[in-house]
């Protein structure tokens, strides 16, 4: 039997990257991922590549910011399923510059995006596991949530304001069977850093321990993990997948 067979698993910011390579995993390990992204085109593509390896997704496009529309596909999915298991709390932007010089908008739009967000679709998904008390909620944070980094005061901020998220809204649900829990990332190969000099990539895998940058996949192996009945016992906790760089 697979390990999360018929679980119902929202993912934000699913269409790529890291949210798409959790989505896809949990598809395989037997549950039901429904992405929600800001690109209709990449919200389809996505469904379509899971579906395509015999497994089960649907596609809602949304802004995580949008309050009253998250409210409404959570609605719509709790309908069309009886139920939500999972919420994997993925969507994250960043808007990076120096503290000095950062623009107001620029801390707005990533605190309103990665924080804000993951507070939004937790309340409106509290109230579904609430009433079954059962479910899980996995946040991700960031490395830099923990260290900082220059440059990213913003982004560090917001993926900090996550981490004490999770610690305050596990104590909250415990009692219903509730467990939340954070993954941090540290520096993972994306679409986004396969555009950076060879150079550069050497640099930064050079101060990592495992001399290596990690990928989507091994954020993707936590999420399922901790997602499963065999992380039952752990809540309030953030895990470090970044190869030892910070320890």
């Amino acid at each position: 039997m697979k390990r999360l067979e018929d679980k119902v698993a929202i993912i934000t910011g699913a269409a790529r990257g890291i949210g798409f390579s959790i989505a896809e995993m949990l598809s395989e390990h037997g549950a039901t991922s429904i992405i929600i992204d800001l690109n209709h085109e990449a919200v389809d593509a996505a469904v379509q590549q899971i579906d395509d390896m015999g497994n089960r997704a649907i596609g809602f496009t949304a802004d995580v910011t949008n309050s009253d529309e998250i409210a409404s596909i959570f609605k719509e999915i709790h309908k069309k399923f009886g139920k939500i298991d999972i919420l994997i709390n993925n969507a994250g932007i960043t808007k990076d510059g120096l503290l000095m010089k950062m623009k107001e908008s620029d801390w707005d739009a990533v605190m309103n995006v990665n924080l804000k967000g993951t507070f939004i679709c937790t309340q409106k998904v509290c109230r579904y596991m609430l009433k079954s008390r059962s479910g899980v909620i996995i946040n991700i944070a960031s490395v830099v949530g923990i260290m900082g980094n220059a440059g990213q005061a913003n982004y560090a901020a917001s993926k900090g304001g996550i981490i004490a998220l999770t610690k305050s809204s596990a104590r909250e649900f415990a009692s219903r069977n509730i467990r939340v829990n954070a993954i941090a990332p540290g520096f993972i190969q994306t679409e986004m850093t396969d555009k950076l000099p060879q150079e550069v990539i050497d640099n930064y895998s050079s101060a990592i321990p495992l001399s290596r940058m990690g990928t989507a996949k091994d954020v993707a192996n936590l999420c399922i993990f901790l997602a499963s009945q065999e992380a039952g016992y752990i809540t309030g906790q953030t895990i470090q997948v970044d190869g030892g760089l910070i320890m």
